[in-house]
């Protein structure tokens, strides 16, 4: 399957997240802030990135940003994964490049619902 990016700082998400991806059969990578979520991104070339928002260093939005000016990985499509998600947030997560935005707490239905429309769309 995919080679997905989780970024976020908490254990506890990157937990959760890494439990239903695993059982859908994706492989997993974490980043625990956003300036690593960049790096990590450029080395490993992830198939896609769930990206939290509040994040120390460069926030999920920065980070989302950056990638997706970057032609080497402008590509590769981003979720945001977060709590803050109110219209305003996802309107600011679209415009800086995500292709999809999820509320916290995600269900399993909607995580890979989102994932796998994304990954046929760049397939």
């Amino acid at each position: 399957m995919a080679l997905i990016l989780i970024a976020d700082d908490s254990p506890t998400e990157i937990y959760v997240l890494k439990k239903i991806l695993e059982k859908h059969e994706h492989q997993i990578i974490t980043a625990e802030d956003g300036e690593q979520a960049v790096e990590v991104t450029h080395k490993e070339k992830p198939d896609l990135i769930l990206m939290d928002v509040v994040m120390p260093k460069l926030n999920g939005f920065q980070a989302t940003r950056r990638l997706s000016k970057d032609p080497a990985t402008q590509h590769i499509p981003i979720i945001i994964v977060s709590s803050k998600n109110q219209e305003t947030d996802k309107l600011w997560g679209m415009r800086q490049g995500a292709k999809g935005y999820i509320g916290k707490p995600v269900t399993e239905e909607q995580l890979i619902s989102e994932i796998n429309i994304l990954l046929e769309a760049v397939a």
